[in-house]
């Protein structure tokens, strides 16, 4: 039964409000960025993906960056974590997803909580390009869902190399988080991903105008409408219910093949009730399951230890158990 009953991460004294712990990272924490070596890679629909690399060490140890909703490599956590993996002896690879670069992809088509299709492509490209012998995949928010997602349906015809994986913060069921998300409380989360949401949409509407609109857009008000009207249609979903029931990863938890950590802190703005999966993790001995009482959303801050946040630092300890096992 690996539920990890006594998390050993404690909040700094007065972090103990998850949007506190959830807001303060991104900003006020300073990171210098680690993955600066640049490849644009092509997708089998004739799109692209941005790659970014740390190539520090000749180790064969790959670790693969998965941000969550409309961040990017940039993002302080993807850059964190590459910092304390690099410092680790990871060599670190973090990619955007579509939309998520500067420069606009060339398809209709974005991403969502269920496009494990890119993340095959990235994974494919390593194998074509590296020799590289053992690969940790880390995802964070609903990049995590992805990666979560990606495992269950891979089961044990995982690629070998993939030793182990880490996803924090996650939606797990992507309909009752979308729920959470309309809460009074989350309003300023909300509204800050519909800005940015927004904005894509119109950038579309000029490229492909008989095929996308901004008709109401500007009065959506959650991830419902917004899903409804954009995501699922686009990605050839039904609406947002269907979107969300297809794409949820805690259906495919019991099927994970490789030591899995699953990181939701119990004070997480974002996470409903389901996101906590106890009975799948008992039933699965490959999903360990840790649920800090603080933490927020991706936010586990950390003081001191060379500026390494206890997120990253348990990353690194549970991939050196499960890859050394």
């Amino acid at each position: 039964m690996p539920l990890v009953q006594t998390s050993s991460y404690k909040a700094p004294f007065s972090f103990g409000n998850g949007h506190l712990q959830t807001v303060y990272p991104t900003f006020f924490r300073k990171v210098q960025p680690v993955t600066r070596e640049h490849e644009r890679i092509t997708t089998p629909d004739d799109d692209f993906l941005d790659l970014y690399w740390a190539k520090k060490h000749s180790s064969q140890r790959l670790a693969i960056l998965t941000h969550g909703l409309e961040g990017s490599v940039h993002s302080i956590y993807i850059q964190g974590m590459a910092n304390a993996l690099v410092q680790a002896g990871w060599n670190v690879l973090a990619w955007n997803f579509r939309s998520c670069s500067s420069t606009p992809n060339r398809q209709l088509i974005g991403y969502h909580g269920g496009a494990v299709d890119d993340l095959l492509t990235v994974l494919q490209h390593v194998r074509n390009k590296t020799t590289v012998q053992e690969i940790a995949l880390v995802g964070f928010s609903l990049g995590g869902n992805i990666l979560l997602k990606l495992l269950g349906d891979s089961g044990s015809a995982i690629d070998p190399r993939i030793r182990a994986a880490i996803a924090l913060s996650v939606p797990c069921d992507l309909a009752d988080s979308a729920k959470q998300m309309e809460r009074l409380t989350n309003r300023f989360y909300m509204n800050r991903f519909l800005k940015k949401l927004r904005s894509k949409v119109r950038e579309k509407q000029t490229r492909f105008p008989d095929k996308i609109n901004d008709h109401g857009l500007d009065q959506m008000r959650t991830l419902r409408e917004f899903d409804n009207v954009y995501t699922a249609p686009i990605h050839g979903f039904k609406d947002a219910s269907d979107y969300w029931q297809n794409c949820s990863s805690c259906t495919r938890l019991e099927t994970i093949a490789i030591p899995t950590l699953l990181i939701n802190a119990l004070d997480d703005p974002f996470l409903a009730k389901s996101c906590y999966p106890i009975e799948q993790a008992k039933n699965n001995p490959m999903l360990h399951l840790e649920t800090p009482e603080n933490g927020g959303h991706i936010g586990f801050v950390s003081f001191g230890n060379n500026n390494t946040y206890w997120s990253e630092s348990r990353t690194i300890e549970f991939l050196n158990e499960a890859i050394r096992s």
